[in-house]
């Protein structure tokens, strides 16, 4: 039977293994519904004098030396944005605070938003959001606690990339869907914006800004 889940699990290889992944194994990726790239980076840094235009691989290069000067403890400090499709996608290496909710809520005013938070270390996180509010929140390994004003908004989709929605017990089934629940929220989130995000999507000039200035620890 064919992996459904085969063009997302790059997104949860570990760094040892012999796959692509730009992004690392902390990080989060967030989808603009409409806003152009320079109006996401807007939202992040208003007076626009930190924006700037990199590569990825530059972009690695500024986190690295942030989380160096830093020692890690805000997250990565920049993020970067494209424009793919409809939606404008930006991600932030080694950070999480664009899957924290009330940062999500505050980027998502005016438009609809998805993020979906990488972090190996402590847990992934998925996030739906419309207009400054978030609809439909939850940690992918364990998606039967949901939260946001209409928890069950986005059921059967969920129900179609396979995260349950009841309560599953026994180690087989944890090992399971622990291993599943990072490329399930991007095949969720993929069914929300019709992104199927690749090792390349970032190939291009990336829209850069600082959110050391609003970002929460």
């Amino acid at each position: 039977m064919p992996d459904r889940l085969a063009p997302f699990r790059w997104l949860a290889a570990p760094a040892t293994d012999n796959v692509r992944n730009p992004l690392g194994d902390i990080f989060s990726v967030s989808f603009f519904q409409g806003v152009e790239p320079a109006d996401v980076a807007a939202r992040f840094e208003p007076s626009g004098t930190a924006v700037r235009s990199m590569t990825v691989d530059e972009l690695g290069d500024e986190v690295a030396e942030f989380v160096e000067e830093t020692d890690g403890g805000d997250g990565g400090g920049y993020v970067g944005i494209t424009r793919i499709g409809d939606w404008s996608v930006a991600i932030e290496p080694c950070g999480r605070h664009t899957a924290l909710g009330e940062n999500l809520a505050r980027l998502a005013e005016g438009c609809e938003a998805v993020a979906v938070g990488r972090h190996d270390y402590a847990e992934h996180g998925f996030l739906y959001a419309v207009d400054g509010e978030i609809v439909t929140a939850f940690t992918p390994h364990a998606p039967v606690n949901r939260w946001g004003s209409d928890p069950d908004r986005l059921k059967e989709p969920m129900r179609r990339v396979g995260l349950p929605l009841t309560a599953t017990t026994g180690k087989a089934a944890w090992d399971t869907r622990w291993d599943d629940a990072l490329p399930k929220a991007f095949a969720l989130a993929a069914m929300i914006t019709g992104v199927t995000l690749t090792p390349n999507s970032f190939d291009g000039p990336l829209l850069v800004a600082s959110i050391t200035e609003w970002a929460q620890v």
